[in-house]
């Protein structure tokens, strides 16, 4: 296991000098959310306000500005691992002796530091379009441990994808799709107001689930009824993340390590 750490924070320090040299990144792992933010917060909130239950339309937007940026990070990994493969860096890294699953942990890790910089910028935008966090100090931290822990099980499925697709023009074309499945969840609007079988799509998605925990744990919107993900949304999103660890994980590590 110390060898393996040892392998995966060389490959660390290696993304994060590059991350020195392009920190426009963070930006780009920004821009997405805060334009949300801005559009519904400031242009459709009046209109909204009343429509969400139980606090402020504005407040509510902010946990899922959070979701979203943590799925611009799986966006962001996905394209890195795809630029690995078409400059070579992949085939060269694969040919040092260290374990298959050493890389891909590595530039996880790396993104997991550009997603806890990134939501520390989103929550200083959030106090200043009037988010507070309403709860203990012990329930906020939870809500951001949980909001990496979910980002950061995100991130494999995009080292993976970033692997198989090996294209990274193609990989850029996934942000919209994470923007629509961010739409398709209770981010913006009550999953009620939907027609039944998207609702029922939306209430079982897993931002959904991680927008409501964080929602919850902030103190932003009390606890709601319906189907178990939204009635007990940090459980679900646990699950979530531990699921798509245990998917993700493993393949990216073969992906990494198979031949062409």
């Amino acid at each position: 296991m110390r060898k393996l750490l040892t392998e995966a924070v060389v490959i660390f320090d290696r993304d994060l000098y590059a991350l020195r040299r392009q920190p426009t990144l963070i930006a780009a792992n920004l821009a997405g959310p805060l334009g949300l933010v801005l559009v519904f917060g400031y242009v459709f909130g009046g209109a909204l306000d009343s429509a969400v239950p139980g606090a402020s339309y504005r407040e509510q937007i902010i946990p899922a500005a959070f979701v979203l940026v943590a799925g611009t990070g799986l966006v962001l990994a996905a394209g890195g691992a795809a630029l690995d493969v078409a400059n070579g860096v992949h085939q060269r890294l694969r040919t040092l002796p260290i374990r298959s699953v050493a890389v891909p942990l590595g530039s996880s890790l790396s993104q997991l530091l550009i997603s806890v910089v990134a939501v520390v910028l989103m929550a200083g935008v959030g106090l200043l379009v009037g988010w507070r966090v309403h709860e203990g100090t012990g329930s906020t931290l939870a809500g951001f441990a949980l909001l990496l822990i979910f980002g950061y099980a995100l991130t494999w499925a995009g080292v993976f994808l970033g692997l198989a697709i090996r294209d990274q023009q193609v990989v850029q074309q996934l942000a919209p799709l994470i923007i629509a499945g961010v739409m398709v969840s209770n981010a913006f609007v009550p999953t009620a107001t939907m027609p039944g079988w998207l609702g029922a799509l939306a209430e079982w998605s897993p931002f959904s689930a991680a927008i409501s925990a964080l929602r919850l744990l902030f103190g932003n919107a009390p606890a709601l009824d319906g189907p178990w993900p939204i009635a007990h949304p940090t459980a679900a999103t646990l699950l979530w993340s531990v699921g798509l660890l245990l998917i993700f994980v493993p393949l990216a590590a073969r992906l990494h390590g198979s031949r062409d």
